[in-house]
């Protein structure tokens, strides 16, 4: 059933929709980094931009909320359309010599518009299939942002090389647009009308949150992997390979091999359900520390490059596991919300971390930096490990009462 998905057409455009928008994932992502650089703003610059993109991600309560009010196929393309604006305008400041404040500022445009996609993201695959078929989906899914990023990196190192970092935030731009009109050839079903306004819905959200202590151990643990991870990605790696390990090339090459691993995760994913997801849950972000920790050492790009398939393939494993095990233990009309307050931690956290990384790489060294942030996911696990075996709280998801407005 899972592949037969692929030719549904209540489902394609999603499917399609993912693999396109995460192909220009993979040039944004490599077009900020090196492009900011490259315009001269040093490690700093680019520390300012990161955080700048993640900023607006605080707001993805009210992304929630939009997600659970509207349509949620049509709240993502008008998502990706104004993230098309924001990374056209990017573009134009990378084929420049645009000021920092300018790519500040179209940064977090683009941040905006993922705070607004991302729970509502999370949440269409409960509205498009049955329940019997959402972890066959969600792999699916998995599988398409793997693919894309995949082939957006592999070749984005390429272009960003060769033709500069402008380009490659065209490209971005582009997918976006196509994105959009993939997801508007969706049909999601209308939300009730009953509604109890915005704020009773952000409390209602928390408190369905709050209610499940898997959900707010397992949101700690996340919140802080991703911090450190987007301080890796998003300014230690790129200047950890810009300061004599390869450069913008090797660097696409690296996060190309992570994005081979979410590849084959999805496949996994697709047919294996432990029997307690909830501790795989907690044991899967370790693999993240890997690469952290052999760049702490002065590994090659080719040796970051091949551990990289690892935490590739368990961050797919566990995107699949965690959205199914929500989908499961929540109505769909409030998955938005809940998804929501599950990564606003991290949105918090995550500016802070970049616009300090700029900093300590200067002061200690990319590799110092690095061997710091594998430290904290090794330990983020740790401790929930600790706490799950302490309290026994993995145990379900099961399905209770919701005290959501509207319902």
């Amino acid at each position: 059933m899972s592949f037969a998905l692929i030719r549904d057409r209540s489902v394609a455009p999603l499917l399609a929709a993912r693999l396109v928008g995460n192909a220009g994932d993979g040039y944004g992502q490599l077009a900020l980094g090196f492009g900011v650089l490259q315009l001269g703003h040093g490690p700093g610059g680019l520390s300012a931009v990161v955080a700048c993109k993640a900023l607006p991600m605080l707001l993805v309560p009210a992304g929630g909320v939009a997600g659970d009010r509207f349509r949620r196929h049509r709240v993502m393309a008008a998502a990706e359309l104004a993230a098309a604006a924001a990374w056209a305008g990017l573009a134009l400041c990378l084929l420049g010599r645009a000021p920092l404040a300018a790519v500040c500022a179209l940064a977090l445009g683009a941040g905006l518009a993922r705070a607004v996609l991302l729970p509502a993201e999370r949440g269409i695959v409960a509205d498009l299939v049955e329940e019997r078929d959402r972890q066959a989906a969600n792999a699916l899914v998995g599988q398409m942002v793997a693919a894309g990023l995949l082939a957006g990196l592999a070749t984005a190192g390429l272009v960003v090389a060769a033709a500069g970092p402008g380009w490659g935030a065209a490209v971005k731009a582009g997918t976006a647009v196509a994105g959009a009109a993939l997801l508007a050839r969706l049909r999601t079903p209308a939300r009730a009308a009953e509604r109890a306004g915005p704020l009773a819905e952000l409390r209602g959200g928390w408190r369905e949150f709050t209610a499940y202590p898997w959900v707010w151990a397992l949101t700690a643990q996340f919140t802080a992997v991703a911090v450190a991870a987007g301080a890796f990605a998003g300014v230690i790696g790129p200047v950890y390979m810009e300061r004599g390990h390869g450069g913008a090339g090797a660097w696409g090459l690296v996060t190309a091999a992570e994005a081979s691993g979410a590849l084959l995760g999805g496949l996994v994913a697709v047919w294996w359900r432990p029997r307690n997801a909830l501790a795989v849950l907690a044991v899967l972000p370790v693999a993240a520390a890997g690469p952290m920790l052999l760049a702490g050492t002065g590994a090659s790009w080719a040796v970051l490059a091949a551990l990289m398939v690892v935490p590739g393939a368990c961050q797919t494993i566990y995107g699949v596991l965690w959205t199914t095990s929500v989908q499961a233990a929540f109505p769909p009309h409030v998955l938005a919300r809940v998804n929501s307050w599950n990564v606003l931690g991290a949105a918090a956290l995550t500016p802070v971390a970049v616009l300090a990384a700029g900093p300590v790489v200067e002061a200690a060294g990319a590799r110092a930096a690095a061997a710091g942030a594998g430290c904290a996911v090794a330990a983020a696990t740790a401790g929930v490990l600790a706490l799950g075996w302490a309290g026994k709280i993995f145990r379900g998801p099961a399905r209770g009462p919701a005290s959501v407005p509207g319902r």
